[in-house]
């Protein structure tokens, strides 16, 4: 039986801007049947801090911090919480709602979309599976998160690896298109990541961090040798072809579709209304 092709694109390192603008441009574009689903990975330069659409910045971040280090800072389209984009791999998956096979609740997608990133992990040698909330705790916890911080506790069909979290997603739906994209962790330090939300006291803040070895884990602290960018590219990769049944067909972007990103960044991404306004 013939793969469904799907647009492949890896666009290396990019701005914070340019990056969520390139998945904003890419929803818009298979919305109006101008491209088909497309997997991208990319890379974040400089590093930075990504919050979801959500959250307030004044309540929950310290932009002191954030310019000290030197980081970027953008606001996502999609949910969710903080993530330091430094030792990882990003990916977005754009495909729309009723494509086949495609369940129509968000839960039930992130599943269907994170079996590719599920296979990647295997292809790498982990053991990772799907996290499902049992208790009433973990249950409320998802609707009312204590922490700012992404990695803090696994979501419904988050991937997890000896019952920590290794990869953190978010998805959003417009115009008839999902758009679901996540960081997939090489590295990380916490210290820093800690530095970049506010907490009520220093002793909270401990004690989060603490808690934090607990419930996430990198893929390099999982293995004996580490994994390079190269390497997770292509296992990834390799990972949505199988956990899709899809055949990804690599392609760059035009430059009009390249001067059009750019345009989306400046206007929107780099915009203080954009990443201040709640």
């Amino acid at each position: 039986m013939e793969k469904n092709q799907w647009r492949y694109i890896y666009s290396g390192s990019g701005s914070p801007s340019f990056n969520m603008a390139l998945d904003e441009a890419l929803l818009d574009w298979h919305s109006k049947g101008l491209i088909p689903p497309t997997i991208r990975f990319y890379g974040w330069d400089p590093a930075t801090l990504s919050i979801g659409y959500f959250q307030k910045v004044d309540k929950e971040i310290d932009l002191e911090m954030v310019r000290k280090h030197n980081l970027g800072f953008v606001r996502r389209p999609t949910g969710g919480r903080g993530v330091l984009h430094d030792q990882e791999l990003t990916y977005s998956v754009i495909v729309s709602e009723d494509y086949p096979g495609m369940p129509k609740t968000v839960t039930e997608a992130y599943r269907v979309i994170s079996e590719g990133v599920l296979e990647g992990f295997k292809l790498l040698g982990l053991d990772a599976y799907f996290a499902v909330p049992m208790t009433d705790d973990e249950k409320e916890s998802l609707k009312n998160p204590r922490s700012a911080v992404c990695f803090d506790a696994p979501s419904w069909y988050e991937l997890v690896v000896e019952g920590r979290k290794v990869a953190g997603s978010a998805q959003t739906r417009q115009k008839g298109v999902i758009l679901q994209h996540g960081a997939i962790l090489l590295d990380l330090d916490e210290d820093l990541l800690f530095n970049l939300f506010k907490y009520s006291n220093e002793r909270v803040k401990e004690r989060m961090q603490k808690n934090f070895k607990n419930k996430a884990v990198t893929i390099n602290a999982l293995r004996e040798t580490p994994v390079s960018i190269e390497e997770a590219v292509d296992a990834f990769k390799q990972g949505f072809e199988k956990g899709l049944q899809i055949e990804l067909v690599p392609y760059e972007l035009s430059p009009q579709e390249r001067a059009e990103v750019e345009e989306i960044a400046k206007t929107k991404y780099e915009s203080d209304d954009w990443n201040f306004r709640r």
